[in-house]
């Protein structure tokens, strides 16, 4: 990958912050957008390398953040109002205000200063439910079942749609469910939060124990993203791609097996949850991301399961 300035919108966050690390590490000029939300620490690492640049701004605000976007040669916007619960609280103005809106400004910017690709974190979440239970593709039909899920879905629209006539070229990755430790760890995700519950009080229940779910190494996703930065731009444009392992797709009962093995004694609780939210219960095929890109997941579910028990255990995880 020829050196470059990459900027990144969300970067204090459980990728970006991982992300920061890996460009510079290769040798590339970092910019950095976040609002803080969730506050700064995970950056804190990189604030003297002489290669990043750090800006406290809102992508809502496209006035704020227009400077910023001079001699950014790649954009990778991570930038959102992640995830069924976050959305459902703050409700439908605000979350496609942020998920619909700032993909807007953050891509019109973009493209205004000369930027050749543009990477967009999207979600496996679009797919909703199987029709015919075999695993879905990226050509198979959309049935959002949260509000989280319609932000992504319009946002990759506008960006596929714009994508056909912008000198910007956009790639939209829709990721399977993350889990692994970061410099900003999320603990709202089904295996992170899985296994500190494990540890923590030797019990699990699950809900929908059967309900199938995919899942990606947080260090797999970040590897992803630096293969769009580096690939031709016409195996990328206006491309959507499912991000993560065949090998990834497992029911939250095979989770909870695969858990016990680092936690002796654990209990397994199972119920029946119904609600008007996100019940998702698909596998996904990531066989196109293999071809088109030659991308293949390194990290098994069963590693990061021990790597985040062990890092848990030791203290580093609270």
């Amino acid at each position: 990958m020829k050196k470059s300035h990459v900027l990144i919108t969300g970067g204090a966050g459980y990728i970006g912050s991982l992300l920061c690390g890996e460009l510079l590490w290769r040798g590339h000029q970092v910019t950095v957008l976040d609002n803080l939300l969730f506050g700064g620490n995970s950056l804190l690492a990189y604030l003297n390398h002489p290669a990043f640049a750090f800006h406290k701004a809102d992508v809502c605000d496209k006035k704020r953040i227009a400077k910023y976007f001079q001699g950014v040669d790649h954009v990778v916007h991570l930038a959102a109002i992640v995830g069924y619960p976050a959305c459902a609280k703050l409700g439908k103005g605000p979350s496609f205000a942020c998920n619909l809106d700032g993909t807007r400004n953050v891509f019109e910017l973009a493209e205004r200063n000369g930027a050749r690709r543009f990477v967009f974190s999207s979600t496996y979440s679009n797919y909703g439910v199987a029709e015919d239970g075999r695993p879905v593709t990226e050509d198979s039909p959309l049935y959002p079942q949260s509000l989280y899920a319609e932000t992504k879905i319009a946002a990759e629209r506008y960006l596929l749609d714009r994508g056909a006539r912008s000198r910007c070229a956009p790639v939209v990755y829709r990721f399977a469910t993350l889990f692994g430790p970061s410099p900003r760890t999320r603990f709202d995700l089904i295996i992170n939060q899985f296994v500190q519950e494990a540890i923590r009080t030797q019990k699990l229940v699950l809900y929908q124990k059967e309900y199938n779910r995919s899942f990606v190494h947080i260090r797999d996703v970040v590897r992803a993203i630096v293969l769009a930065l580096d690939a031709p731009i016409d195996k990328i444009r206006r491309q959507v791609f499912n991000v993560g392992s065949n090998r990834g797709n497992y029911s939250k009962e095979e989770i909870a097996r695969l858990i016990s093995k680092c936690v002796p004694g654990l209990k397994v609780e199972n119920k029946d949850l119904h609600f008007d939210g996100d019940m998702r219960d698909i596998k996904v095929s990531f066989n196109k991301i293999a071809r088109v890109l030659g991308f293949k997941a390194q990290i098994s579910v069963e590693e990061g399961i021990r790597e985040m028990a062990e890092a848990v255990r030791s203290g580093l995880l609270v």
